[in-house]
């Protein structure tokens, strides 16, 4: 029986044969603007034949009745219908620049959100758009609400778009099981959340996903971000738009460091996967003063990692919790890195030091890490969701894990943290951080150790979990004699198929008359 293929997979495939008229990094801008533009285009019929079941006709072309509800008013040449009646006209491309134009015009929350002027510039065939646009208008939003199947799509051409680019392309994106273990972590219920670094916003997406699915109120969140690529900034804002999640991502794109857009802000919950071991992120004179390295060295001008790290702790409210990627040299760094590591120790400000598995991203394939860092590591009780949560004192210890053993594929080439891998990580840390410590938590070889300060200072402040987690020899009871007469067969298998292979090409080359000299 044939795989069912799902309706985002269909579109995928669909829109990726049109592939070739614009550069690779700018089809995600040309597909995404067009789904947005449909959901938009849904939701404001939608909307209409509400007004017109109620007998209020006359207040269909008022701006406020369609705001009220989070619906976006859209001009007459702005809506799906007039863009379809159009794509094959030869300036659709105006015409679908002066409909975003026009929608960011008629709603203040999507101003400088929409690709407006995008699509002239770009210079896709007329015929190839309009290809592309009978490709979004097939989306079925009758089946479901539309708000959560043009999220899907959305999410689902970001993630493939993320994979398609590859290496050093997908800061955009951060792959959602890695952002599902941050947001379980740490369980952002209420309060405020910032992404400094945000991409397309799938932090703060996945984040609400973790406070619906847990009976949560969402109203309870507010999302606060920023974004140094303006386009990337555009999907994060058309993103969160989708899903109704009103979010301040300061009034420009801009560098988080240079021209911090949320300088007076203090958050409950962050939320972060910067670029890795960001190198000249500040000239040697500047932000020597700053602010964010109270207490702390200035980090160094070749490596930002801890420059995040720094960043997003002075980010913290006084309660406040963080959980951010970095690349795992910073575990074990040396010189004013090694300083700034000792001093967070010592602070007990380090909560939790995971190493994931490799081939978890798509713009990289090596091993990276998870920290966790608490501001309020003190014995408290705290309600989170309806539920009492009673935490011990634990400034004085780091939990350490070890996942490279975790993860199922998917994509062929990358993995994925599944659920049932996160529920195990999430319920120990959990298990540790609260009074079921004594009762439900214990040290698991190759998997998790609560480590003390003191342990950390004799391991000269090392945050490598291999420093603290029992390994098994798995090698102790193998029989090596019977294991090399098993390879010593195999390899002589294989050279014995490597000889014939090379008989038959040197007889090839022969016979078209040439000579390979060995």
């Amino acid at each position: 029986m044939a795989k069912e293929v799902s309706m985002e997979e269909k579109l995928w495939k669909s829109c990726n044969k049109l592939r070739g008229s614009v550069e690779p990094a700018e089809y995600k801008h040309v597909v995404l603007g067009l789904i947005f533009l449909k959901y938009a285009g849904d939701r404001f019929i939608q909307q209409q034949e509400k007004l017109k079941a109620k007998g209020q006709e006359k207040f269909m072309d008022k701006p406020e009745f369609y705001s009220k509800d989070n619906v976006f008013y859209l001009p007459e040449k702005a809506r799906w219908n007039y863009i379809m009646d159009n794509a094959k006209q030869e300036d659709i491309s105006i015409i679908l620049d002066t409909a975003f134009s026009d929608i960011e015009k008629s709603n203040k929350k999507l101003r400088g959100a929409l690709p407006s002027n995008y699509y002239t510039r770009v210079g896709l065939e007329t015929n190839k758009l309009a290809s592309l646009l009978d490709v979004i208008n097939s989306i079925d939003t009758t089946k479901d609400n539309e708000q959560d199947v043009i999220g899907r799509v959305y999410e689902y051409f970001l993630s493939q778009f993320a994979i398609k680019e590859g290496k050093g392309k997908g800061e955009f994106y951060t792959p959602k099981s890695i952002v599902n273990l941050i947001a379980e972590i740490i369980e952002p219920y209420d309060g405020t959340i910032y992404d400094p670094c945000c991409g397309s916003g799938g932090m703060f997406v996945q984040s609400l996903k973790f406070i619906e699915s847990h009976q949560g109120n969402t109203k309870n969140i507010s999302v606060y971000g920023q974004e140094l690529t303006g386009t990337t900034r555009k999907l994060a804002l058309m993103n969160l738009a989708i899903r109704g999640i009103s979010a301040d991502l300061g009034e420009k794109a801009a560098d988080t460091f240079a021209n911090d857009q949320h300088k007076e802000k203090r958050f409950d919950y962050i939320m972060a996967n910067p670029p890795f071991n960001l190198s000249d992120w500040r000239e040697e004179n500047e932000l020597v003063n700053d602010y964010r390295w109270n207490g702390f060295e200035v980090p160094p001008t070749g490596n930002a990692n801890y420059a995040w790290i720094l960043h997003m702790l002075s980010k913290l409210s006084e309660n406040g919790t963080a959980g951010f990627i970095l690349s795992n040299g910073s575990l074990n760094s040396s010189g004013v890195e090694y300083n700034i590591r000792k001093k967070l120790i010592e602070n007990g400000v380090v909560e939790a030091i995971m190493v994931l598995p490799m081939k978890l991203f798509y713009s990289t394939n090596i091993s990276v890490s998870l920290w966790v860092l608490n501001k309020n590591k003190l014995q408290r009780t705290v309600e989170k969701n309806d539920k009492t949560k009673n935490y011990r004192n634990r400034k004085n210890e780091v939990i350490f894990f070890d996942l490279r053993n975790m993860g199922s594929p998917i994509h062929k080439k990358f993995i994925e943290l599944t659920k049932e891998d996160r529920d195990k990580v999430v319920e120990t840390i959990h298990n540790w951080q609260t009074d079921k410590f004594d009762t439900e938590y214990e040290n698991i070889p190759e998997f998790c150790y609560s480590a003390t300060v003191e342990e950390i200072r004799e391991k000269d402040y090392e945050l490598s979990p291999s420093q603290y987690i029992e390994f098994i020899d798995k090698d102790e009871n193998i029989n090596f004699d019977e294991e090399m007469t098993r390879l010593s067969k195999e390899l002589g298998e294989l050279l014995k198929v490597e000889e014939e292979s090379t008989k038959k090409l040197l007889k090839i080359m022969k016979e078209l008359d040439y000579e390979i000299q060995l």
